[in-house]
């Protein structure tokens, strides 16, 4: 996919829904994904080649990174997250985290369609998360009036304006960082946001063995 940013050698990686990665370079957006829920340590290199492929560029045009925070699964969203510091890391460029449901938020509020937006993704273990938005402000950036949070399956009410995203859109990502640079926005801490503890656990210290 093709867009048009003003973003200059941004990349951006998120792994919280299948896996999307993205680069806006020169007025324009190259854009790769796989919606293969298991393979993102497989599918992340090849994205991110696409994408420098398809912009005709090397790593060195990379000039900042996006990490996509989440909201999202243990399993697959560290994948992207690690990819992302190990690029910034790398090239000795700023890593710019952002939370995935800003990206879909931008997408709808952008085009009109609704004056605010709610945000729900499935969390499996019959749970969602769950992010609500009011609308954009002056700079174009999404205001979050709910933070991302668990929902149970069997409690959640629906509302007009919610959209459910197959993926998050990584060229939506490379967006809001330029939008959030251009006014001087900050960016969300860098800390992934999995609103559970993982399925694994790390083990406890040894039984004593009495004699």
């Amino acid at each position: 996919m093709n867009g048009r940013t003003d973003a200059r050698g941004i990349l951006a990686i998120d792994t919280a829904l299948g896996t999307s990665v993205a680069l806006g370079l020169d007025g324009k957006i190259f854009e790769a994904a796989s919606d293969d829920a298991l393979g993102h340590a497989e599918r992340i290199g090849s994205l991110i080649s696409r994408v420098l492929d398809d912009a005709g560029v090397g790593p060195e045009a990379v000039s900042a990174v996006v990490a996509g925070i989440g909201p999202g699964p243990f399993t697959g969203l560290r994948v992207g997250i690690a990819a992302a510091h190990a690029f910034a890391l790398g090239r000795g460029v700023p890593l710019l985290p952002l939370q995935g449901h800003e990206a879909v938020a931008l997408e709808v509020l952008d085009s009109g369609a609704a004056s605010g937006v709610r945000v729900v993704q499935d969390a499996r273990r019959r749970e969602l998360f769950v992010t609500e938005y009011t609308g954009l402000d002056w700079a174009g950036v999404p205001v979050r009036s709910v933070d991302p949070h668990l929902v149970s399956r069997a409690d959640y009410v629906s509302v007009q304006h919610e959209v459910w995203p197959e993926r998050i859109p990584a060229a939506r990502l490379v967006e809001l960082a330029a939008r959030r640079i251009a006014a001087g926005h900050g960016f969300e801490p860098d800390q992934p946001l999995y609103l559970r503890a993982p399925d694994v656990k790390q083990p406890g210290a040894p039984k004593r063995v009495s004699t």
